[in-house]
């Protein structure tokens, strides 16, 4: 399943390929595709819980010999994984009795067991562990099959455990980890600012090669950080970082887009940015958010461009970013009446007016309105205690 079947986890490849056969914009051909590998790693690798629950998801017909073999190969392993767990008690010594118990609690998880009996499972072997490290990796197990399933609620909790068991104690490799871990978590969550920041502390020391390649971690990197960073840092951590450097070039339309944002080459970046759409598109962690992201991305490359200019006419704006003047004053519209730009457009004359924010003022209302909540919270609590 892809060549990155070496590191990436099984259930991850497999979260990626559900991804293309419940996306409606995905071809036949993909999808067809997609199908075949998810049924081939299923039959190689005995899942006979997730064959069942995918046959009954997309409609498949099950082929009922082959999901009798599965659920009994899995019936056979786990029954030879308990062998090994009853002698690791009777014969060996505890961090033998805990590698047993951690294979079978990954085993279950792997085949797509009841959520329930996958948690007691790893309880189990939690519960015969001692030392942090191995801890950590249990709750990572558990952490790839939260993705898997798409429940990022659970996702937040298993983080809250990770980052309780660092304070303990803990290497520096689990806790870069854990911040790519926690950055997908916020990225699915539409947090990318502060996704983007552990993206960036995570790429000079990335080993989480179980959720995805490099290239990826970059990928990620650059999309949270253009809408999140200034032009300086961008500049700094992004554009010139080496590891950056080093794969980008794999990714010829994020490239462009990237660098175009920061040279202002806005032509070059509005060409660039339908290819970076697609990539985001195919991507399960990103795609929920592509409207979004569009969105942010084009308010920074507007307020950028307009911080240069006190006015300038609709025509040489719309020239500048080789698109038509009806298509920018209607896009600067939308902006301007949400208030993501302050600016005016003077429809007569055809010129875009830039208004510096009152910063003074705004801060002061600010002042004023949070004084009043805070005065009403004391007249409530006064007569709270008046009653007492």
């Amino acid at each position: 399943m892809t060549n990155e079947k070496d590191e990436t986890n099984l259930l991850i490849r497999m979260a990626r390929k559900l991804f293309v056969l419940r996306c409606p914009e995905s071809s036949a051909e993909d999808k067809a595709s997609a199908k075949a590998e998810v049924l081939e790693a299923v039959f190689a690798e005995g899942l006979a819980g997730h064959y069942a629950a995918l046959c009954d998801e997309f409609g498949w017909t099950v082929d009922q010999q082959k999901h009798g073999e599965l659920k009994a190969k899995v019936a056979k392993d786990l029954e030879q994984l308990e062998e090994k767990i009853n002698d690791a008690v009777e014969n060996l010594g505890d961090s033998e009795v805990r590698n047993a118990l951690t294979a079978k609690a990954e085993y279950v998880c792997k085949t797509g067991a009841p959520k329930k009996e996958r948690e007691l499972a790893f309880k189990i072997a939690e519960d015969k562990t001692v030392a942090i490290g191995h801890k950590l990796d249990m709750v990572f197990s558990q952490l790839i099959m939260s993705i898997f399933d798409g429940d990022y609620q659970h996702m937040k909790v298993l983080i809250d455990r990770c980052k309780a068991l660092l304070e303990k104690g803990g290497d520096w490799e689990r806790k870069n980890k854990l911040k790519v871990y926690e950055s997908v978590y916020l990225m699915a969550t539409r947090s990318f600012k502060e996704a983007g920041d552990l993206l960036l502390s995570s790429v000079a020391t990335f080993t989480t090669t179980e959720l995805f390649p490099y290239q990826t971690l970059v990928l990620y990197t650059v999309v949270c950080c253009v809408t999140s960073l200034d032009r300086v840092t961008l500049k700094k951590k992004v554009v010139d970082s080496p590891e950056v450097l080093s794969v980008i070039g794999d990714m010829p339309h994020l490239e462009t887009l990237l660098n175009s944002l920061y040279r202002c080459d806005y032509a070059g970046f509005f060409g660039a940015l339908p290819g970076v759409a697609d990539i985001i598109k195919g991507d399960m962690f990103l795609e929920p958010h592509l409207r979004y992201f569009l969105r942010e991305i084009r308010k920074v490359v507007y307020r950028q461009f307009l911080e240069s200019y006190k006015s300038v006419s609709l025509g040489a704006m719309a020239k500048t970013f080789g698109v038509t003047s009806a298509f920018l004053d209607a896009e600067l519209a939308r902006f301007v009446v949400s208030g993501d730009l302050n600016c005016k457009i003077d429809k007569v004359a055809g010129i875009v007016e830039t208004i510096q924010p009152d910063t003074k003022n705004t801060l002061y209302q600010q002042t004023i309105k949070k004084g009043d909540v805070l005065l009403n919270r004391v007249q409530k609590l006064g007569r709270v205690i008046d009653m007492d």
